[in-house]
C-alpha cells in the first residue's frame, strides 16, 4: 500500500497592497487639444530618450542615466525628465525580458525538432526511455528540417543582439506599425491610422511621490475628482487654469488619492487617468 501524501503547510494570502481607480476625463475641445499637444511634445522627448537608451545597450549606469535626465530637464522640467527616463528604463527592461523569453523559446523549439529528427520515420514515442516520436512522413520531416535551419539562423541573430545589449522597441506598438502596410486588412483608413499612431506615441504620465498630497507636483488628482497638470516649460504658455475638472465619483477619488499615489493620463480618445494608493498591510489571520 502506497504511503499517504503529506499535507503541505497552509498558504496565507496577504491582503491587497493597493487600489487602482480608473475614470474618464471629460474636457472641452480646447483642453483636449492642449493635452494632445503636451502629450505629443513629451512623446517626442520620450522617443529620443528611448533611442539614446537603446544605443547605450549594456553600457549603462547611474551616471549615464543622470546625463539623460539633465538633458531632458532643460527641455521640460526635472519631474517630467524623471518620469520619462523611468518609463524609458522600464520599456527597455521589458524588451530585454521579452528578448530572453524569445531566446528560451528558440532553444526549446530547436531541441524539440532535433529530438524528433533523430528518430526514424513513424517511430513511436517511448516515455520510459525519454524518446520523442518520429515524424509521420518524409515531407513533414523535410519541412521540419528546413524550419530547424531557419530557427538556428534566427537564434544566432538573437544571441548576438542580446550579447550586444540591442533590443527592438517600437513606441506605438509593432502591431500598429505593421498595420500601416495593411490598412485594408486592418479595417483602417490612412487618416484613422495616423490618428491612432499619434495617440499611441504620446506621453503624459507621472509616478506618485511619497508625502505628496493628491499624487505629485506634476499630475494631481484632488479628492473632488479634479485634475491639474503642470506643463513643461516650453509649453507653459498653454496653461489656462490651475485645474481641469473631471467627471468622476467623489467618494472613489477621495478614498483613492489620499495616500501615496501614482497618476497616469493618456490624451487619447476615451482618456483614462489612473490613480493608485498604497494601503497599510494587514496580516491575514488563520
Amino acid at each position: 500500500m502506497s504511503a499517504l501524501r503529506k499535507v503541505a503547510a497552509s498558504l496565507v494570502v496577504p491582503g491587497p497592497a493597493g487600489v487602482a481607480i480608473r475614470d474618464r476625463l471629460r474636457v472641452s475641445e480646447s483642453d483636449a487639444a492642449v493635452l494632445a499637444e503636451v502629450g505629443m511634445f513629451l512623446g517626442s522627448l520620450a522617443a529620443g530618450d528611448l533611442a539614446e537608451r537603446s544605443r547605450q545597450g549594456l553600457v549603462h549606469d547611474a551616471a549615464s542615466w543622470a546625463v539623460r535626465k539633465r538633458a531632458l530637464t532643460g527641455r521640460s522640467s526635472a519631474r517630467w525628465a524623471g518620469s520619462i527616463t523611468k518609463a524609458t528604463h522600464d520599456q527597455w527592461a521589458l524588451a530585454r525580458r521579452g528578448q530572453a523569453t524569445h531566446l528560451a523559446w528558440l532553444h526549446r523549439q530547436i531541441a524539440r525538432i532535433e529530438a524528433r529528427l533523430a528518430r526514424p520515420l513513424g517511430a513511436r514515442a517511448d516515455k520510459r526511455e525519454g524518446l520523442a516520436r518520429g515524424y509521420a512522413t518524409r515531407s513533414e520531416r523535410h519541412a521540419k528540417s528546413r524550419r530547424l535551419h531557419g530557427l538556428k539562423d534566427r537564434l544566432v541573430v538573437v544571441e548576438a543582439a542580446r550579447a550586444a545589449g540591442r533590443v527592438h522597441v517600437v513606441r506605438g506598438g509593432k502591431r500598429l506599425a505593421n498595420a500601416r502596410h495593411h490598412l485594408e486588412a486592418a479595417g483602417l483608413e490612412a487618416a484613422a491610422w495616423r490618428e491612432r499612431w499619434r495617440a499611441e506615441r504620446m506621453f503624459l504620465s507621472a509616478d506618485g511621490e511619497s508625502g505628496k498630497r493628491f499624487g505629485n507636483e506634476t499630475i494631481r488628482v484632488t479628492d473632488t475628482g479634479q485634475i491639474s497638470v503642470k506643463f513643461p516649460a516650453p509649453l507653459s504658455h498653454l496653461a489656462n487654469a490651475p485645474r481641469t475638472a473631471a467627471t468622476s465619483s467623489t467618494r472613489r477619488w477621495r478614498s483613492g488619492t489620499g495616500g501615496r499615489s501614482g497618476v497616469t493620463g493618456s490624451p487619447r480618445t476615451g482618456r483614462w487617468p489612473t490613480a493608485s494608493t498604497t494601503t497599510p498591510h494587514v496580516a491575514a489571520g488563520m
